[in-house]
């Protein structure tokens, strides 16, 4: 089977993206509705158990989730679900827009990573890139000015903080595990985790809360799949470029559902976020196809 299928990668994530966009208007909704944080939190991994356990079962493929890296499947559901916190905080607090347009700083952030704490080299390119990125944060809180909660903003930064580490934390844990085994331990540790809340904050819910608190796992799950999928046919550097149409949604809903739509100052900053992003993922891609063709070379 043919794995280098560029458009079907493009557009798997335009959906996924989508999708994405979809749990987190569930979750605001949810929030809204009286649910507290921790029980979203619980729902949107616990959902993920029984449909990838299903499946599995059904396909005789239980076997794919024997792993010999527990400690770092643990490691990374921790981080994953304080990143987590952190991003259905900044829903909570935010318009849906302005929230995930915070998110869209994690590339930012992971160029930060790459030079400080891994000690790789960062070039000019990389550098102006983050300079922008960060202004246009700047451009859409306006500390002091602006209708930004400056505990959304910054939860909406940490979040974006915690994405990168833990797209680090993803990119070993491929090296030799396959995707879907990665969704379900970090599903598995997530809800145990998030259960230890449900003593103190866990309620009786209406049907339509348990609506939304089911909708947040499972388009959370598909999306996740989605991702995954889109990653098996093309460059990381290249579907990630897709993620941004997330805004589209995010506004649509916050316009139909909250008649809400971003200031100018969110017009004007997000696309400097954005663009930031597009010159990082334009020069990964540049690397990437770099080192493969020095590969090739050495092959020679």
């Amino acid at each position: 089977m043919n794995h280098n299928r560029p458009i079907l990668a493009l557009g798997l994530r335009v959906i996924a993206a989508a999708l994405i966009a979809t749990m987190f208007m569930f979750g605001k909704l949810a929030t809204e509705s009286g649910v507290n944080l921790p029980e979203v939190m619980f729902w949107r991994q616990f959902v993920t158990l029984p449909m990838l356990g299903g499946y599995l079962l059904v396909t005789g493929g239980l076997g794919r989730l024997r792993t010999a890296r527990i400690a770092s499947h643990a490691k990374r559901a921790g981080m994953g679900m304080t990143g987590m916190f952190c991003n259905f905080a900044a829903v909570s607090l935010l318009p849906l827009a302005e929230s995930t347009t915070f998110n869209f700083t994690a590339p930012l952030f992971a160029v930060l990573i790459t030079a400080l704490v891994l000690r790789d080299h960062v070039g000019p390119w990389r550098w102006t890139a983050v300079a922008f990125g960060f202004a246009g944060v700047l451009v859409i809180t306006q500390p002091g000015h602006a209708h930004i909660p400056p505990l959304g903003a910054a939860a909406g930064m940490a979040s974006a903080l915690f994405n990168a580490v833990i797209s680090f934390q993803i990119r070993d844990l491929g090296r030799t595990e396959e995707p879907i085994r990665v969704v379900f331990w970090f599903a598995l540790f997530g809800s145990a985790l998030m259960a230890l809340f449900l003593p103190f904050f866990g309620q009786a819910h209406d049907a339509h809360q348990w609506f939304l608190l089911v909708s947040v796992g499972v388009f959370g799950t598909i999306a996740q799949l989605f991702m995954t999928a889109a990653l098996r046919f093309g460059a990381v550097a290249s579907v990630i470029v897709m993620d941004y149409t997330a805004l589209i949604w995010s506004t649509l809903y916050g316009w139909q559902i909250w008649h809400q739509l971003p200031p100018a100052t969110t017009w004007l900053g997000a696309p400097l976020i954005v663009a930031a992003g597009l010159v990082i993922a334009w020069r990964e891609h540049r690397f990437a196809r770099a080192d493969k063709h020095a590969g090739v070379l050495d092959a020679d």
